[in-house]
């Protein structure tokens, strides 16, 4: 999706792992959190298996995006479909998770 890792600090047999926007360096950082503890890996499970997405991310064009997201290999379970004013596309991380991007 264009992040770039901002932070990375060992924390025994995990790590604090950060990314930020390549458009705003300074902007807001995004935890990528392990999944080890059992609560997690239910909740996660219990949002793949509705169909719900982790996250949700705005882009400036949805189609566009998902164009090149494609050529990377992203595997979109649920390709640009208007939704009343919003257009939204959703794709799964390969950590068990899905993430959609959507444009106003």
């Amino acid at each position: 999706m264009g992040f770039l890792k901002k932070r990375e600090i060992p924390l025994g047999e995990a790590k604090w792992l950060t990314v930020d926007s390549s458009d705003e360096p300074d902007g807001t950082e995004l935890l990528l959190e392990p999944n080890a503890n059992p609560a997690v890996k239910v909740f996660q499970e219990s949002l793949l298996e509705q169909g719900v997405p982790l996250a949700a991310f705005a882009v400036e064009n949805v189609q566009s995006e998902c164009e090149r997201m494609r050529k990377l290999g992203v595997v979109f379970t649920m390709t640009p479909t208007q939704m009343g004013p919003t257009t939204a596309a959703v794709f799964d991380d390969t950590c068990g998770n899905l993430i959609q991007i959507y444009q106003v």
